[in-house]
């Protein structure tokens, strides 16, 4: 086959496979089958497949699994040591009589504790406490959760554990230095996005509403959730991997360890020692079990990445033909397109975006500092709005709001946030 119908026949399994995953296909199964199609159609020799597609992309993502492993063991420990309760508890009584400010600190929490937490099973530990914090001062069901998953998403651009897994895409680019300045600005943009949408709803919180809320969701927030006291000084733990990174360089493995050691001696887990094991025993033990699926996900991703970058060559000529090779268009385009990311789509790098991804990479018309960053903003537009993300669905359905609901109010605000931090990157990167 020639070159032309080659790269023909891999952009329209390309293409199948973005239907597939709209109609709700696993992501998993999509993966590691679109890894064998694309081996198969790029005329990739069987042994050089077993080795540079399915052996060697999976060996080298061993250590980016190691930092979703401590991420995610730290956020258990955040939940579980009671750090994030008590930082919750503490934002709720503000709120009874201020609930504009209550909601506003909730937001500002959320995304304080998810700049080092990771996972849905933080997700859901966190959400059950804030949550209904928002709702028990009048917040409506569909905002109060829409403004905690684009808090979330805004943490994300300082989160070291998906920070890493971008780096399987662009492996030369780098978590500290210019990365952390840009990352900081476009959190604190999207977060005041969060608040102008907050305070754009402010005559629709009605305290009235509170217990008829509450009561949907099956949540009694002053009853059911028991908190545990923990000195305030343990209040600063979630930001602790971030500043040992930016202050002493660190990788993120030592300090998520220091921090997680920290969380636990300054909620006295450390007194006893045979409780001590056992809570570092449950604590790892239900890390890992809520990244099991993620992990195996990743693996079909990063075959597929390996299969993408072997057949990046046969598309080089078609990018660098129609790609503009300015910075800046190229930033304020994707901004644009950034709701090609929803739905996995081929702007978000965990959905049809890793070919897109992979395909970028492979042309090397432009560094990994700058198309992390670049391919990294409408992801986090998908992250913080989308229904295919695993912890925004668990949210709309804790929340017993519909999807379109919550499609609405997200869309709009993210789009415009997409489009600022893109030209951000071009700022930051270009």
């Amino acid at each position: 086959m020639t070159s032309g119908i080659i790269a023909a026949l891999l952009l329209i399994t390309f293409a199948l496979f973005i239907v597939y995953i709209l109609k709700g296909g696993n992501l998993m199964v999509g993966f590691f089958v679109m890894a064998i199609l694309w081996s198969v159609i790029g005329l990739i020799p069987f042994k050089i497949a077993v080795e540079k597609v399915f052996a060697e992309p999976a060996l080298n993502y061993g250590p980016t699994i190691i930092y979703i492993i401590f991420g995610s063991w730290f956020g258990r420990v955040l939940v579980d040591s009671g750090i994030a309760p008590a930082i919750s508890e503490a934002t709720n009584k503000v709120g009874k009589k201020k609930p504009l400010i209550a909601a506003v600190l909730v937001i500002l929490v959320t995304a304080f504790i998810f700049v080092s937490a990771y996972g849905v099973g933080s997700v859901i530990a966190i959400g059950v406490i804030l949550l209904p914090i928002m709702l028990s001062v009048g917040i409506p069901r569909d905002i109060a959760i829409s403004a905690f998953s684009m808090a979330i998403g805004a943490s994300m651009y300082l989160n070291v554990v998906l920070y890493n897994q971008m780096k399987a895409f662009f492996p030369k680019a780098s978590y500290g230095g210019k990365y952390l300045v840009f990352g900081a600005f476009a959190m604190g943009i999207q977060l005041l996005a969060v608040i102008l949408f907050l305070f754009w709803n402010r005559k629709k919180i009605d305290p009235a509403n509170a217990e008829t809320n509450l009561k949907v969701i099956g949540a009694d927030f002053d009853s059911s959730i028991k908190v545990d006291k923990v000195p305030k000084i343990a209040f600063i733990v979630p930001i602790v991997p971030v500043l040992m990174n930016m202050v002493f360089k660190w990788d993120a493995i030592p300090a998520l360890t220091v921090a997680t050691l920290i969380a636990m001696l300054l909620t006295g887990k450390m007194r006893n020692y045979k409780k001590f094991v056992s809570f570092l025993n449950a604590t790892i033990s239900k890390a890992i079990s809520d990244i099991a699926g993620l992990i195996m996900f990743l693996m079909a991703l990063i075959m597929f990445s390996g299969a993408a970058s072997m057949n990046a060559t046969r598309f080089r000529p078609i990018f660098a033909a129609i790609l503009p090779h300015d910075h800046l268009i190229l930033a304020l385009g994707l901004g644009i397109l950034a709701p090609l990311a929803l739905f996995r789509g081929p702007l978000h790098v965990w959905g049809a975006g890793a070919a897109t991804a992979a395909v970028l990479y492979g042309t090397h018309l432009f560094s990994d500092a700058f198309l992390l960053p670049l391919l990294y903003v409408p992801t986090l537009m998908a992250v913080s709005t989308d229904i295919t993300q695993s912890w925004n669905i668990w949210g709309i359905d804790y929340m017993k709001v519909q999807s379109k609901d919550f499609l609405k109010h997200g869309i709009p605000i993210m789009w415009v946030v997409s489009i600022i931090n893109e030209l951000l990157v071009y700022h930051f990167f270009g």
